[in-house]
């Protein structure tokens, strides 16, 4: 069996069951419970999640990541909580640590998705903006690549989606986003892993999707 860590804030919790069962023929999955949250917080913990998810680093062959919807957070309109300089400085030093923690490992980095930015009601204090999650999606893309790691879009998987697939003004925790989402990781896993994508219908999906997911969005 081949194994697949999926590392990630919400966007990964929304997907990580689904693409669990979906791969479950052939690989075993691994992430861990906690949101990991901001691209430091990942570069501090990368290290000890294969322990705490119960597969040695060494073992790993694909690691399916993404970072970024905390470092663009703005609080009391003072611009994004990690300033984007700090942001491709720590994305760097993760790309060099993934290939020290994961020898043999294919890499993955996944864009942040867009948000729902009609839907903040107090925007200054608290709010994240489509315009600054393209460019920090954008420097993250090329420095991956720069690495060998492939891009996974789920930005512009879900860009032009209906308001309503939106579970909230972050998330995408609704039935059509989640089956979209699930089948984008688990392509892209494949594709790394040089298999072809199981045949699964979207109730089967939905049935083993987190039990966060919404029949209606907001």
């Amino acid at each position: 069996m081949k194994k697949v860590l999926l590392i990630g804030d919400s966007i990964r919790k929304g997907y990580d069951k689904s693409v669990a069962h979906m791969l479950s023929s052939f690989a075993e999955t691994y992430y861990p419970e906690e949101n990991c949250r901001f691209a430091s917080y990942t570069l501090r913990f990368i290290h000890e999640w294969p322990a705490k998810c119960g597969v040695k680093p060494e073992e790993v062959d694909v690691v399916h990541w993404n970072t970024g919807l905390w470092d663009c957070l703005v609080l009391f309109d003072d611009g994004p909580h990690t300033p984007i300089a700090a942001y491709t400085e720590c994305i760097e030093r993760l790309c060099r640590r993934m290939k020290l923690v994961f020898p043999n490992a294919k890499c993955i980095f996944a864009t942040s998705t867009p948000v729902d930015e009609e839907g903040w009601k107090e925007p200054s204090k608290w709010l994240r903006r489509n315009a600054d999650i393209r460019a920090y999606n954008a420097a993250a893309a090329e420095i991956a690549k720069k690495y060998g790691m492939a891009v996974n879009d789920l930005f512009g998987l879900l860009e032009n989606a209906p308001r309503d697939w939106h579970s909230d003004q972050t998330h995408f925790y609704t039935m059509p986003a989640t089956v979209k989402l699930t089948r984008q990781v688990a392509g892209a896993i494949c594709a790394e892993l040089g298999c072809d994508l199981p045949q699964m219908s979207d109730e089967e999906i939905l049935k083993n999707a987190p039990t966060t997911v919404k029949v209606y969005g907001i």
